[in-house]
């Protein structure tokens, strides 16, 4: 018997013992080249959950259209620190009229939100070219349509669109991105500018948006976590209109954060404050969550699985104009509108009781309210829209329409508030929260294989992968086996 060296990359050697022309493996030998046995270093520490901040806002802007400069940053960007995430649902972005409701996607006004709200969240007016990078990045932003089966199709990188552009010609490039009728929203595509900035400015990325009719909603990250968000689905649930029509429903966007599942549900449920209205809400939401499903699709052996609907998440957080109204009658609102007893007038709010019956939202959670109700506005004024002796306006009892509930373990609400901006007969509402992320997977129990035993960490200046050598390793091996296999065979 023998001892034989074999090198398998720079810097490395695997150890055989051959006897009879039969290759033994010493297992845990392998060799660092004039260095003696190689011990297995450390592996770095790495955290297993950390904290992000996220924002959630909703607003129902009543089939306006944002006009060019409105400026959105008073709102996304109102708390002094930043967040990771910004979670962001519309209303009513379009008119809910038959043509919308019944014909093809209106995707202008989303186009203009998504370029204002890029605007607000990456507003470096101190950096001209990221400023300007930032004002014209919408216009490229031609997401895809998501498929059949409601999952993203890929999305267009930024340097595929500089190719295009590139193949197209300028002029025809920005007739391209000028057409209305070639943006869709369905999908997304996050666009950077490569651009590191400096420490104190955040450079954020639209990682998925999707419109239905009316109802919008886009999530953003900030750059540097986008390369970590995986298994992006989309699912869409049609409440309105004979009960299957988009002018009201859903849109929930699923996702996975590093190892931590996430569900964005935006909403816009059936409107009214007739007497059994509210039962018809209730039937809307459990619909949405009987109706929802992410299909799956393939994925690598290292993937989680993701969730199939939208309770198996890990945080769900359901935003959007739920309609609940008001169970008291118009003269007793009125006297506690009057005198701004925000808190008596919550204890007639339906939503609340509805849920304290277990009706509806069971074990969901919302965070305790000290605005006041978010609808209804006369136009461009501080004023509610009740009827008075000289007031021929409809009459709508002002109520908490527009709300931000939650689910699961890790999240913890830091503010519930609204906006001031007269734009629409509503306010918008946000949300700040805490999320704590798990970042390593806990599930995934190490391996006992001997070619996992065997992959070192890379040296400083030697293999470009961590895990080549155990490439090499198994294939040298396989063919030292082989070799024997063949030479016994021979024999016989």
């Amino acid at each position: 018997m023998r001892t034989e060296r074999r090198k398998i990359s720079k810097g490395y050697t695997l150890v055989f013992l051959v006897s009879k022309g039969v290759f033994v493996f010493l297992e845990g030998w392998l060799m660092e080249a004039n260095h003696g046995p190689a011990s297995e270093p450390e592996a770095p520490a790495i955290p297993d959950t950390m904290n992000l901040r996220m924002f959630v806002g909703t607003w129902n802007v009543g089939g306006k259209s944002p006009h060019e400069g409105m400026n959105l940053r008073n709102w996304l960007r109102s708390s002094s620190a930043p967040a990771d995430i910004y979670v962001i649902g519309f209303q009513e972005i379009v008119p809910l009229n038959a043509g919308n409701v019944l014909g093809a996607e209106d995707y202008v006004p989303a186009t203009k939100w998504l370029s204002l709200i890029r605007q607000a969240l990456n507003d470096n007016t101190d950096d001209p070219e990221l400023y300007q990078y930032n004002n014209n990045a919408t216009a490229a932003e031609l997401s895809l349509q998501t498929n059949q089966h409601g999952s993203f199709k890929p999305r267009l990188s930024f340097s595929d669109l500089l190719s295009l552009e590139d193949e197209l010609g300028k002029d025809d490039f920005r007739k391209l991105s000028n057409s209305s009728s070639n943006l869709s929203y369905r999908g997304a595509s996050p666009i950077r500018s490569g651009r590191q900035g400096s420490p104190t400015q955040r450079s954020y990325s639209l990682a998925a948006s999707k419109q239905m009719v009316g109802v919008f909603l886009c999530v953003w990250v900030r750059a540097d976590l986008y390369k970590h968000i995986s298994n992006l689905k989309v699912s869409c649930v049609g409440r309105g209109i004979m009960g299957y029509l988009g002018n009201k429903g859903s849109i929930s966007i699923s996702m996975t954060l590093y190892q931590t599942t996430f569900c964005f549900v935006c909403t816009h449920l059936t409107s009214g404050e007739k007497e059994g209205d509210e039962i018809r809400r209730n039937s809307d939401v459990a619909e949405i969550l009987r109706k929802t499903r992410f299909l799956h699709s393939s994925r690598g052996p290292e993937e989680l699985p993701s969730p199939d609907s939208i309770l198996e998440h890990d945080k769900i957080i359901w935003l959007g104009d739920l309609n609940y109204r008001l169970a008291a009658g118009f003269g007793n609102t009125h006297e506690l509108l009057e005198g701004h007893d925000w808190q008596a007038l919550l204890e007639k709010d339906q939503l609340r009781i509805e849920q304290r019956a277990g009706r509806v939202f069971e074990g969901w959670e919302e965070g305790s309210i000290y605005f006041p109700p978010t609808y209804k506005y006369l136009t461009n004024s501080n004023y509610y829209a009740v009827q008075t002796s000289k007031s021929k306006e409809k009459r709508r009892t002002p109520a908490w329409c527009d709300r931000i509930l939650w689910k699961g373990e890790g999240l913890k609400q830091i503010s519930y508030l609204r906006g001031e901006s007269k734009f629409s007969d509503h306010r918008p509402v946000y949300s700040q929260f805490s999320v704590q992320v798990e970042v390593a997977n806990k599930s995934k129990k190490p391996t006992t294989t001997t070619s996992a035993r065997f992959c070192l960490n890379r040296p400083s200046t030697a293999m470009p992968s961590s895990c080549m050598s155990k490439i090499q390793a198994e294939e040298l091996l396989l063919v030292a086996r082989t070799q024997s296999c063949v030479g016994t065979a021979s024999r016989f």
